[in-house]
């Protein structure tokens, strides 16, 4: 059985605690991979908005399933939602902030997909001008996650706007 997540989130809050004090420093290296979102927290002001549904934090149903990779490369992270066959990629830029382990991203192009197969693909709204911009822009004006625990199987982080994320090694 899964602890209950209100233990996930305390857990997560003493691991991100320790790594502050510890000054655990990451490569981006280590978060090559596929990864698998297994557990996510809203902000206070995105659980007044989702209510119950979200609560203090929530596990991502199986059949749902949501990945985040990230390789080598100019366009170094793909986020991906996959549900009942329908399969949504974003794709974009990254770069890692080493002394706060803060990996900056943005998404800039798209990729649909049915079962195994691409139907459409292509820039998001300004995506080429964004992606050109991206290693100039400050990270304030970003979309980030803060890593606190990165491990051969396990990655989790806070996000910009706040909320914990806790990812498995696929």
């Amino acid at each position: 059985p899964k602890p209950i997540p209100e233990k996930v989130v305390e857990a997560l809050l003493l691991a991100e605690k320790n790594n502050r004090q510890q000054h655990q420093s990451y490569q981006y290296q280590q978060l090559i991979g596929k990864w698998r979102l297994c557990f996510i927290t809203g902000t206070q002001k995105t659980r007044q908005k989702a209510g119950i549904i979200l609560g203090a934090g929530k596990y991502v149903p199986q059949f749902v399933k949501i990945y985040l990779t990230y390789t080598e490369g100019k366009l170094g992270v793909n986020n991906s939602v996959n549900l009942a066959g329908i399969n949504l990629t974003l794709t974009g830029p990254v770069k890692l902030i080493k002394l706060k382990n803060i990996l900056a991203f943005d998404f800039t192009r798209i990729k649909l997909g049915l079962v195994n197969k691409n139907i459409w693909q292509g820039y998001l709204f300004k995506g080429q001008e964004k992606e050109t911009k991206f290693p100039q822009e400050k990270v304030a004006k970003q979309a980030f996650f803060s890593y606190f625990i990165v491990t051969e199987n396990i990655l989790a982080a806070r996000g910009r706007e706040g909320g914990l994320a806790l990812w498995g090694k696929e």
